[in-house]
């Protein structure tokens, strides 16, 4: 049986015991509190020999050629433009609003007092990226100074070169040990559920389903708002029709909805771009794969959407410098999720922790997750294809006869 088949049994099941065991279903938490404890074990090495190993792995100077950038910088600006709207599909549908998971934080029957941190100068934000100990970095959870650590040392790894062989095999080696640790611990998932959604509804009743069902709502209609401005996109920068992309895009969606893997859809992708777009081998071989790694537009706008819904769920206030530092950390958690497990999840503790919101609640999220993971990584893959196009349109490699033709 697959995880996601169990994730929605373990769901199931932990409405019907929360409904019957009512508030006695509260000693199930444990499941989902031991489940969290372990991604908050392994977290902070995940991520960073996660991104060191990306860093590392690149290498030849195509990787910064004038395409390259171009296609870049599209993939962040789309991923930042992504967040936005997630954060206003949050704001408009208030998922988490009318749901109190204040007790979730109670320690020994007493709430957990959390703290109010004054938000700091741009300044003080900016000197506050660079840490002066990495390790107490790390032993605090400071993401954004863990992030810039190594990012560092993967440049100047790449750039001692063959010296630094040993420990970049070290370093891809960490990062398949993570990887494992993560896919073991997911296998956990199941009870994680169970025992977060019984307690909830024990405790609450259906109140936490009807929030559910109102996430749901907002990451699609923010996903199909979304994929309507891919269309405008091409339209605007490439100055062609949107409509024979959405037409001949469609058995590369159905794939990536199917599989909810872009990796997976990458080949099928890169042969509709090429033989029925008239995308340039050259540009779509280079940029696609990309943006396979490193665009990840749906998991941007299930970032924002879920930072949100836990705030109003916790009934905590968000100031303005919440939100700019939520854009940050949401754009740096879908670049960083891609090739990870469950990645999203892993990255939504750095993107809840950055805002100081409790990171406790999120396997209550993870009984939906599947099905907006089908529809995440769908506009992932769009994302990828919309940007090649465009860019390979920009530098005059696309066969405009190919791409208007009727043959779908």
């Amino acid at each position: 049986m697959k995880l996601w088949q169990q994730v929605l049994i373990g769901l199931v099941l932990g409405i019907i015991s929360g409904f019957v065991l009512k508030e006695k279903a509260a000693d199930l938490k444990i499941f989902g509190t031991i489940f969290i404890s372990l991604i908050k074990m392994v977290i902070v090495p995940l991520i960073f020999f996660a991104l060191l190993s990306g860093i590392t792995s690149m290498h030849g100077e195509g990787n910064f050629t004038r395409i390259g950038i171009k296609g870049f910088s599209a993939y962040i600006l789309t991923a930042i433009f992504a967040v936005i709207i997630g954060l206003t599909a949050g704001h408009f549908f208030q998922p988490g609003a009318g749901v109190d998971l204040s007790s979730i934080l109670q320690t020994n029957g007493q709430p957990t007092v959390l703290a109010n941190k004054t938000p700091p100068s741009i300044t003080e934000f900016l000197i506050g990226l660079i840490p002066t100990n990495p390790i107490h970095a790390m032993a605090t959870d400071n993401f954004l100074q863990i992030i810039i650590f190594s990012i560092f040392t993967g440049i100047v790894i790449n750039i001692v070169g063959e010296k630094a062989r040993p420990l970049k095999e070290f370093i891809y080696s960490a990062s398949q040990v993570s990887f494992r640790m993560i896919e073991i611990i997911i296998k956990l998932a199941p009870l994680g559920v169970f025992g977060f959604i019984a307690w909830v509804i024990g405790t609450q009743g259906t109140d936490i389903l009807e929030a559910l069902a109102k996430l749901i709502i907002a990451v699609l209609s923010a996903c199909a708002f979304q994929y309507l401005i891919f269309g405008l996109m091409i339209l605007f920068f490439a100055r062609i029709s949107p409509i024979p992309f959405y037409k001949k895009i469609l058995l590369t969606q159905s794939l990536a909805f199917a599989t909810s893997s872009s990796k997976a859809t990458l080949s099928t992708a890169m042969t509709q771009l090429q033989d029925r777009m008239g995308v340039s081998k050259t540009n779509s071989n280079f940029l696609l794969p990309l943006g396979v790694c490193i665009n990840m537009d749906g998991t941007a706008i299930y970032l924002g959407i879920c930072a949100l819904f836990f705030a109003q769920a916790y009934g905590i206030d968000l100031t303005y410098q919440n939100y700019l530092m939520l854009v940050l950390t949401c754009t740096l958690g879908s670049i960083g999720a891609a090739g990870i497990p469950s990645g999203s999840i892993i990255f939504m503790s750095m993107v809840l922790t950055s805002v100081n919101l409790p990171i406790e609640g999120i396997g209550i999220i993870l009984g939906v997750d599947r099905i907006l993971d089908m529809v995440r990584t769908t506009i992932n893959i769009t994302g990828d294809s919309a940007i090649t196009l465009i860019v390979d349109k920009t530098e005059g490699g696309l066969d405009e006869k190919t791409y208007y033709s009727k043959e779908v």
